[in-house]
């Protein structure tokens, strides 16, 4: 193998070494039968210098595992503990990946490699450590869909199917194998928090924050907080900033995570581990993603609640390093942050500049009974109302009528002129197509409509452009 990777801004930097020796386990990755590539997404490795890698390198890589260059020399399995549908577990970990690489980005952020299905760790109780090929496919059309749609999301950087049988009690079995490598700004979760208050680690915790704040940097509190220089209470206001956008964005989207417990939660509000996901079919706050969610905790319209409910473990965790008032002041924001970062997504969605807060809020109300009422599938709203406001020629019945036709005709519009907005339909990310899009792996072993539909929704995410962030957004600060 040559001495790669070359790339220019290649530059490898395990920031995450000063604190492995308490904060996981060396492990190795499994002994794969095959390293067969199946998706590469050089977008996202161009990002980090190592879209240059030929396909035998990607392979020996990000399949067999051998150690990038003036990178960590062994894979790091993390150590956390999580609320699991609100059931606290001590008992989890990485137990099918770790963290394999970090690195920084052409604009000097830190950013982490990070597997699924690599094989077993210590965490891995009764599981095998590895991913199904149709897991593999199911986090690419998320992360795609929702990278579109303007969610903070990880990127899933590489699908490489594996050459085993595993057995499933929720997929046809045997079923085939993969392993995923994501890329995102970090993997430090809430639940990693609540491993170290759980043990009283005090002093691993004072370090863990200020690892945090230092490579996750975010604005400081309001100057009328509590406690204001207290880096655990800056770092509670940083993560209830992120993950009320988290939750907004969700909302906006028409998605549901369906596992929101606190070991899935990045402080960096990142969303990843992508499990039992779905697209709403229609507007139903009630509806849920994973079978196993019987009372419905993680249903789409409980998703914020979720999220609030999630910083409170961090809040609780954090008092090993501060007073619960300045924690408590800290939470209390989440609610006013969450109702303005909906307005402000759902006015980039619908192509219009946000008019303040009172019309704002007036105009998301009248949208959410209009899309309830008529039963609307979330993905053709949005397209159909953007359509018309821009005066686009459409075939479908116009959503907009009444009080909501009126009150949008007062907002400013944005550009709309990419020629997306003139196709005859959206794109939508609903179970039949994922369904179908695996079917043609599965049974013809053609990956061509996974491939046309990552094109596609790439090309919706240029006609949405960026996202309007919020203040404590990861992509506003850069370390």
């Amino acid at each position: 193998m040559s001495d790669e990777p070359q790339a220019a801004i290649y530059h490898p930097d395990p920031k995450i070494n000063a604190l492995a020796d308490w904060l996981g386990a060396k492990v190795e990755a499994a002994d794969f039968p095959e390293a067969k590539i199946r998706f590469r997404n050089d977008r996202a490795a161009a990002s980090v210098g190592l879209d240059t890698l030929s396909d035998e390198e990607w392979a020996q890589h990000f399949g067999r595992f051998a150690p990038l260059k003036g990178n960590l020399p062994s894979p790091l399995a993390l150590k956390y503990h999580g609320h699991q549908f609100r059931v606290y577990n001590p008992e989890i970990g990485d137990g099918r990946g770790f963290l394999f690489a970090q690195m920084r980005g052409g604009d000097g952020r830190l950013l982490d490699l990070g597997t699924k299905g690599s094989g077993t760790t210590p965490f891995s109780r009764a599981g095998d450590g590895r991913l199904t090929l149709k897991g593999g496919v199911r986090e690419i059309l998320a992360t795609e869909m929702l990278e579109a749609l303007g969610v903070n999301t990880s990127k899933t950087f590489s699908i490489i199917e594996t050459g085993e049988n595993l057995w499933r009690d929720d997929e046809p079995s045997p079923t085939r194998s993969a392993v995923m490598v994501r890329l995102s700004h970090s993997h430090i979760r809430i639940g990693t928090f609540q491993r170290l208050m759980a043990h009283e680690e005090a002093d691993h915790m004072e370090a863990l924050v200020a690892y945090c704040l230092e490579h996750f940097p975010g604005p400081p509190p309001p100057e009328d907080a509590p406690d204001r220089d207290n880096p655990a209470v800056i770092l509670l206001h940083n993560v209830v900033e992120r993950l009320a956008d988290l939750a907004a964005s969700y909302m906006v989207a028409g998605f549901v995570h369906g596992v929101l417990n606190t070991d899935n939660m990045n402080v960096t509000g990142e969303s990843f581990d992508y499990g039992p996901w779905r697209w709403l079919p229609e507007w139903e706050p009630g509806f849920t993603a994973a079978y196993f969610d019987h009372s419905g905790l993680y249903a789409f319209g409980r998703q914020p609640e979720a999220l609030h409910w999630n910083c409170g473990q961090l809040a609780i965790a954090l008092r090993l390093m501060s007073e619960s008032a300045p924690l408590i002041a800290a939470m209390e924001r989440f609610g006013p942050l969450y109702m303005e970062a909906v307005a402000r997504r759902w006015c980039w969605r619908l192509g219009i500049e946000p008019r303040g807060a009172e019309h704002d809020a007036q105009m998301v109300s009248l949208c959410e009974k209009t899309m309830r009422d008529n039963k609307a599938q979330p993905d053709a709203f949005f397209f159909e109302a953007r359509k018309i406001l821009n005066g686009i020629k459409s075939d479908q019945q116009s959503p907009l009528t009444g009080e909501l036709a009126q009150l949008l005709k007062s907002y400013s519009l944005t550009d709309s002129s990419h020629d997306y907005w003139s196709d005859d339909a959206p794109q939508t990310m609903l179970i039949e197509e994922v369904e179908d899009i695996w079917a043609a792996i599965d049974r013809d072993d053609d990956w061509a409509p996974l491939h046309n539909k990552v094109t596609a929704l790439r090309r919706m995410g240029e006609a949405h452009g960026n996202p309007p962030l919020a203040q404590g957004h990861i992509l506003q600060q850069v370390s």
